[in-house]
């Protein structure tokens, strides 16, 4: 924070604290936001050419916001990851406002740069299971395979993050009928669990080498070790150039095909955002997104333009 003033640290370091302590930010957010605010303040000392205590934060001006979104888009930046800096700084502007008794309109009047949303890359129901048909058979360990087909199954099955695949330990096991998953900001989420997945965990432990105690994470790495999710996105790449998928066809995109599946079948968006774990209904919005693609490509098909 060399370009910063040591008041304009300290601030950013006390409203990163309250993400977390009243947002409940989880640590890789709180990163990020602190990486985008520093960016945004170090633009500032150097475009007034003097240190920016609060007094002079507070005296932020349209053409300054201007100013640095055409300096951090000149430097490759995409409208996305702009959009999302632009966010950052919005929240913690917001924060600094109320507590220093200042204006943040400048700020907060700011227009984010307009972007074409990344709809999810579910996969077909069919190429779902076809991958994991494949990855039974990467590793000559029957242990090793029935613990790939376990994870992807969870990753289907009950819609979680690869993350909280790999945090279930053995107090979880064998797998109850519904899973209390803590996800993303420390939120929690009950989801229920598939008899198919039941029978691919249970699978895997049968034939696991290693004892399941309930202080010991449930799939293990061939050493013994927690599993790591670089495994599992590796076997995955190998399976999917096998049956010849996009490079899409990731571990998260398991997650994408659950709600999509679900969605497909006449599930009712609300439940699919709570066993998603999202905190904004337009998040979970975006498979309706999905399917409305879906169906034009079906349509456009069935109707070639003259």
């Amino acid at each position: 924070m060399s370009l910063v003033s040591p008041a304009a640290a300290d601030a950013l370091q006390a409203w990163l604290a309250h993400q977390r302590a009243i947002k409940g930010a989880a640590e890789n957010t709180r990163i990020a936001y602190q990486g985008d605010v520093i960016d945004f303040l170090s633009f500032i000392t150097a475009h007034k050419a003097e240190p920016q205590g609060l007094r002079a934060l507070a005296r932020i001006t349209v053409t300054d916001m201007r100013a640095w979104m055409a300096q951090t888009r000149g430097t490759g930046v995409s409208a996305r990851s702009l959009a999302r800096k632009l966010s950052a700084v919005k929240a913690f502007y917001k924060w600094l406002a109320a507590r220093e008794g200042f204006e943040p309109t400048a700020v907060l009047s700011t227009r984010a740069p307009k972007f074409q949303k990344k709809l999810p890359r579910p996969l077909a129901e069919d190429a779902a299971r076809n991958l994991i048909d494949a990855i039974e058979i990467q590793s000559e360990k029957p242990w090793v395979a029935a613990r790939d087909v376990a994870v992807v199954t969870l990753l289907w099955g009950c819609g979680l993050r690869i993350s909280e695949a790999l945090s279930l330990t053995g107090a979880d096991a064998p797998l109850p009928a519904t899973l209390r998953i803590t996800g993303k900001g420390g939120k929690e989420r009950v989801v229920p669990v598939l008899p198919a997945t039941q029978q691919a965990v249970a699978a895997y432990l049968r034939l696991c080498p290693y004892p399941t105690a309930a202080g010991e994470p449930l799939f293990r790495a061939v050493r013994g070790g927690a599993l790591r999710p670089g495994a599992i996105q590796k076997v995955m790449a190998r399976a999917r150039m096998q049956l010849g998928l996009p490079a899409s066809a990731t571990p998260h995109a398991m997650r994408h095909s659950f709600a999509t599946h679900l969605l497909n079948a006449g599930g009712d968006l609300r439940a699919i955002q709570e066993l998603l774990g999202h905190a904004s209904l337009s998040t979970t919005q975006a498979y309706t997104g999905v399917d409305t693609a879906r169906l034009m490509e079906v349509y456009d098909r069935a109707h070639p333009k003259a």
